[in-house]
């Protein structure tokens, strides 16, 4: 019975997901944007933007190749990487807003899907298309996203920073606290965090690969891992961003990457938005207490702040690594740290949105794993609580930034006890599955219903 309806749900899923990547495709058209189905399909040819990317995903694609398949996969990548070279160095084609690598990994890729379905069958079909979707559904992902972050630049001309930078006077500003200090640390400082928030999604394929690694030999994939997470905080994230528009400090009250430009090596730069701020203050001077109201932006910066998604993907990966050798766990812990370093002291998020972004992510993996339960009871009710919590979180900073501001010393310690709440629950409810101590000997135990 479940190996007949596997294919139905992923049936389901890919006719889904696939519908709304058309969707998204004719929304970006009509914003004389190029949708994730062209840009991919560009990179099938043209430089890929995103090599490193794609090499990412044929590295989850190999999880459930044998070694002989995994060294024949990257040679024939590779091969196909060396050869658009050859040809764009012969045609004079030069490389200038992307990779010249890229477009082998992703024709691997594709190439493994064709062969599941055209030289497998059964039940090594299903696991050679998991693992190329896994690989294809990566770097779908990241051009969804792009295209989505277009979108809402386009469609909400107007932000909601005022509100969120008033309630973030209830924990004492942390941005404007930590973008002194990194503007203080100079070129490392800056460059070193730099390279730890832009290559998250190298560190979660590490942490996946990891976790996927006895996929080849198992012939099946674990009932919960990183790559799962990703997913549905990438899916349902950005929908916030439309609802509550945010751009972050250093473009509401800054100069946007201009303020970086003297010491970055290599972060690109945008427009300055002075013009567009509401004044220059980011990070010497905190915004003062006055009434917020909604102000116009350009249709250029992305409304990506709330909550911030670069703070719940580094916190999945904190929680995928728990179980894992010393070695990853510090490397979790670390990531975890630097990423939330970097995205208050570079000025692309207020405190409060890094407190949203950690109950939204307990809240995805408690309904992920209670789901994998079977609706466990305790999971539901941390998943609901987690939800109540995170609305609660956004009314407030949108209707009560006033008096979360003015009450600072009772509203910035009651932000803290919620996100405290959601961590224990989570913790408890967690320590609680993974330790079910179970009689010595049952020799008449009746089945559970999980």
């Amino acid at each position: 019975m479940e190996l007949r309806q596997i294919p139905k749900l992923w049936v389901v899923v890919g006719v889904t997901g696939l519908g709304f990547l058309v969707a998204l495709e004719f929304a970006a058209r009509r914003y004389g944007l190029p949708g994730p189905l062209t840009s991919q399909a560009r990179e099938l040819v043209l430089p890929p933007k995103s090599g490193p990317v794609l090499y990412a995903g044929m590295a989850l694609t190999m999880v459930v190749l044998t070694w002989r398949q995994r060294f024949v996969a990257l040679a024939a990548a590779i091969g196909v990487d060396v050869t658009f070279f050859v040809v764009r160095s012969a045609s004079g084609i030069e490389v200038q807003h992307g990779h010249p690598f890229g477009n082998g990994a992703l024709w691997v890729i594709i190439g493994c899907a064709v062969v599941a379905v055209t030289r497998r069958t059964g039940p090594e079909r299903a696991l050679l298309l998991k693992g190329a979707g896994l690989g294809l559904l990566l770097v779908a992902g990241r051009k969804t996203g792009d295209t989505w972050l277009l979108i809402t630049a386009k469609t909400r001309p107007t932000v909601l920073d005022p509100y969120v930078a008033l309630a973030d006077h209830a924990l004492g500003n942390p941005s404007w606290v930590m973008g002194r200090i990194i503007t203080a640390t100079g070129t490392f400082g800056f460059n070193f965090l730099d390279v730890v928030y832009g290559q998250l999604a190298v560190a979660a394929v590490l942490v996946a690969l990891y976790q996927l690694r006895n996929v080849a030999v198992e012939r099946r994939f674990p009932r919960h891992h990183l790559v799962r997470t990703f997913l549905v905080i990438g899916l349902l994230g950005p929908a916030f961003y439309m609802i509550f528009p945010v751009v972050g400090p250093v473009f509401a009250y800054g100069t946007g990457t201009e303020h970086w430009a003297s010491i970055s090596l290599w972060a690109p730069k945008m427009p300055p938005s002075e013009h567009w701020a509401v004044a220059d203050l980011w990070p010497r001077t905190a915004p003062p207490v006055t009434a917020p109201h909604a102000i116009p932006f350009d249709g250029i910066t992305p409304r990506n702040c709330m909550p911030s998604l670069h703070t719940a993907w580094a916190t999945a990966i904190f929680i995928h690594t728990r179980k894992g050798p010393r070695a990853l766990r510090f490397a979790g812990a670390f990531w975890l740290t630097a990423t939330l370093c970097a995205t208050l002291g570079f000025g692309y998020h207020y405190g409060v949105d890094l407190i949203a972004g950690v109950v939204f992510t307990l809240t995805i993996e408690a309904a992920l794993r209670s789901y994998d339960r079977g609706g466990d009871r305790a999971g539901i009710r941390l998943t609901a609580y987690g939800a109540a919590v995170f609305t609660a979180l956004l009314v407030s900073y949108r209707w009560l930034p006033s008096q979360m501001a003015e009450y600072r010393w009772v509203a910035g310690p009651l932000l803290l006890v919620l996100l405290a709440s959601v961590i224990y629950g989570y913790v408890r409810t967690v320590a609680r599955w993974e330790t079910k101590p179970e009689p010595a000997s049952q020799p008449q135990r009746q089945p559970e219903l999980l």
